[in-house]
């Protein structure tokens, strides 16, 4: 067996996010988007003497527990791994699999909670990035999702069933309208107009943001396609529609300039009573019905709050902070990104919320310059983790009490592991299933110092 060799293999282990465990030989195989049960073919990426990694390229028995996919786009299209495995198997995998990570990095967990689902597996992102591209080279343009294992072609996601419906009918509208006159931008080339449709989505006030993604290298009728959106039969309301002008090569869209076509360039969403203002480019949870039960378990971690002062460290756009602030006397979020500690302070002026305060740069330099001696920290670090040389800072406050909010469970062991080494005991454990169907979850911990 050799790199680029396509094996067959029985999947008899699965570990988190998404990688099934085989045996061939004795020798182990890690393959790529497999799941426990199943026998796959699969293509050797690497491979040495003890170890061999590989991934799907056909499913050629299905695991016994598994169903028939419910998106026409199953199998096309990269999302959606766990789609075919029923609902509240795939919580209870993804708790078995947080809490099997939590334990091999030495975690003692007082009470490990479980897991909860989302109260809607379906139609439940709030937000959409789409490409545009070709499906394969010469053929029909396309705008949707990279085609599962490839960098260059796109599947049309017309029929998406993680979002809500009026995002397929603008998908299908934005396509149509360009593929009819105007080139998509090539990866390779770098040449051509569209690159990417962002739809976001405000669920409890169904208002709907349209940004549109194109490089400066032409123009196209802008007030034609507005008149085409704005003809939309949609259950929401669009309120704005923006132009993202990107000439950057790289596949993240940078924003070189930002102009609005029709509306407003934010839209409007409310959680546990607050609103919140979002721009086209803010950080915002993409469920937002199961990060509400995410936030309130939050709160429910801190339920004594009355006259003590939050530190909230990668706070993001604030939400957490300001949801924390209807009960403490004190809030105090940093935050790397300036854009998001400017909306976050926009936002809590929104909700009359005083107590609020945001900081904008390097959580490991601003810790120094607090003068509040905080009672509670909250850490909500991005997929990395908190970075040593802060955790050993914000050991240094010696806080009697700590909540830690993860989106990803290996990066929280590890910084877990050296908090318990320090003397705090994970009092508590509970995963929300924010991300049904995909490989992801959140997971908070509470943290009591002994």
């Amino acid at each position: 067996m050799k790199k680029g060799d396509i094996i067959e293999v029985e999947i008899q282990d699965f570990i988190f996010p998404d990688t099934g465990i085989g045996y061939i030989e004795g020798v182990k195989v890690k393959v790529q988007k497999a799941l426990q049960g199943q026998k796959v073919k699969a293509k050797i990426i690497k491979k040495n003497k003890e170890r061999i990694v590989a991934k799907t390229v056909e499913v050629v028995k299905r695991a016994d527990y598994e169903k028939d996919a419910f998106c026409s786009h199953f199998g096309d299209c990269g999302g959606c791994f766990f789609q075919t495995v029923p609902y509240n198997q795939q919580v209870i995998m993804k708790g078995k699999e947080v809490h099997r990570i939590l334990k091999e990095q030495g975690i003692w967990i007082k009470e490990f909670q479980g897991v909860e689902g989302s109260p809607e597996n379906v139609g439940y992102r709030n937000k959409m990035e789409f490409t545009f591209g070709d499906e394969a080279k010469g053929e029909k343009p396309a705008l949707g999702m990279h085609k599962k294992g490839s960098f260059m072609n796109i599947v049309t996601t017309d029929q998406c069933k993680l979002a809500h419906e009026d995002f397929n009918v603008i998908t299908s509208a934005v396509l149509s309208f360009f593929s009819e006159k105007y080139p998509f931008y090539h990866k390779k080339t770098h040449l051509g107009l569209q690159r990417n449709l962002i739809i976001r989505r405000g669920e409890r006030t169904k208002e709907l943001l349209v940004n549109i993604v194109t490089t400066s290298q032409m123009g196209f009728d802008q007030e034609q396609l507005v008149n085409v959106l704005l003809g939309l039969e949609l259950e929401g309301s669009i309120v704005g529609i923006v132009h993202t002008i990107s000439d950057s090569i790289s596949d993240f869209v940078y924003c070189d300039q930002l102009e609005v076509l029709w509306g407003r360039n934010h839209y409007y969403e409310e959680l546990l009573g607050l609103k919140f203002k979002i721009s086209p480019f803010s950080f915002f949870q993409t469920n937002p019905l199961a990060t509400e039960k995410l936030y309130a378990e939050v709160l429910e971690y801190l339920n004594d709050l009355e006259d003590k002062t939050v530190l909230d460290l990668y706070s993001g756009t604030g939400t957490i902070a300001q949801v924390v602030a209807l009960k403490a006397k004190k809030v105090i979020g940093i935050e790397l990104v300036e854009e998001a500690v400017q909306v976050a302070k926009e936002n809590a002026n929104l909700n009359g919320l005083e107590n609020c305060t945001f900081i904008a740069g390097d959580v490991f330099e601003q810790v120094d310059k607090i003068d509040e001696k905080p009672e509670v920290i909250i850490l909500d670090p991005p997929r990395v983790g908190v970075l040593p040389k802060a955790l050993n800072k914000i050991l240094d406050y010696k806080v009697k009490h700590m909540v830690y909010v993860s989106c990803n469970p290996k990066s929280m062991a590890e910084n877990l592991a050296v908090l318990q080494e320090a003397g705090y005991i994970v009092e508590k454990v509970k995963v929300f299933d924010n991300f049904p169907h995909t490989g992801h979850v959140e997971t908070i911990a509470k943290l009591v110092r002994a």
